[in-house]
């Protein structure tokens, strides 16, 4: 953790909503005028697209438990000297991962291919990642202890697989066979490394749908926002202005003295009402140390 340069740390599989807490902080950033370096949790992946499905074969071939959920496809050890790095002198090495054609050809790479390593440019206010891996901690390596504020996005589980085989099926072409074969793929990697995390965050957002998600794999439609409540998990409830949230998140309540219920529809502003101030703190202490 660090008071000149602090970072801020996002956590949560892909399709969690990890992309409306980006969405969140990027008003925040804007709104106060601060520089964040950004750094996306796909950058930390160990294998570009070709090389994953060649190490995945592999890993099935001699039935080895392989995902991007678990250190072995992940240079973990890289992200924490970033974090480290980051904490102690306000820089460190990144590069970006090219997610598709538009992203690939602003940089004359293939698809799904990484950029060259860089370095981060000088005078930033803060670091703020969002991935798999914010707080992770384990195999010799601590991501979490660096993070000044570390979040978690998760739904409950049966939510997560509905939102997968959805966005596989309809986006990706792949058959439903196909996607519950990685999602079972996944599941100790994501018991052992993912789970835990977030018992290691300052704030975890959960949804959780109010529809019947009983069975996943026959859900026609994903929940919506309006049909879902977000639960709010504050580690360290003290100094956390409840009363002022439950009058502006309507139809909010207290369900345990560190938890708010809010409806799902509500999420990204309940994020700016929270952690505008929580960032604005940061930033306060850094410029008089500075």
């Amino acid at each position: 953790m660090s008071i000149r340069h602090p970072i801020v740390a996002v956590t949560g599989s892909s399709g969690a909503g990890t992309t409306t807490v980006m969405k969140s902080f990027q008003h925040i950033f804007r709104r106060e005028k601060l520089n964040a370096q950004v750094v996306e949790g796909d950058a930390f992946h160990r294998y570009d697209r070709t090389a994953m499905r060649v190490a995945m074969k592999e890993a099935e071939d001699s039935r080895r438990q392989f995902s991007h959920f678990g250190p072995e496809a992940n240079l973990l050890e890289e992200l924490e000297a970033l974090f480290r790095d980051y904490a102690q002198t306000g820089r460190g090495r990144v590069r970006k991962y090219l997610h598709d054609e538009i992203e690939a050809a602003q940089h004359g790479q293939d698809p799904g291919t990484f950029t060259r390593w860089f370095g981060i440019e000088d005078e930033t206010d803060l670091l703020f990642y969002e991935g798999l891996h914010g707080g992770f901690a384990g195999h010799g390596i601590d991501v979490a202890q660096h993070a000044d504020l570390l979040v978690g996005v998760v739904p409950i589980i049966n939510l997560e697989w509905i939102q997968k085989l959805h966005r596989d099926k309809n986006l990706r072409g792949y058959s439903q066979e196909a996607v519950m074969d990685t999602i079972l793929r996944r599941m100790p990697d994501y018991a052992h490394y993912i789970c835990p995390q977030f018992s290691r965050t300052h704030v975890n957002f959960q949804r959780v749908p109010t529809v019947d998600t009983s069975n996943p794999f026959a859900a026609r439609d994903i929940p919506t926002a309006d049909e879902s409540f977000v639960v709010i998990r504050f580690t360290h409830p003290k100094g956390i202005d409840f009363p002022y949230l439950l009058t502006m998140l309507r139809d909010s309540f207290m369900s345990r003295p560190n938890v708010i219920v809010v409806p799902g529809g509500k999420m990204g502003i309940a994020m700016q009402l929270i952690f505008t101030p929580m960032i604005l703190q940061m930033i306060d202490r850094k410029r008089r140390a500075v």
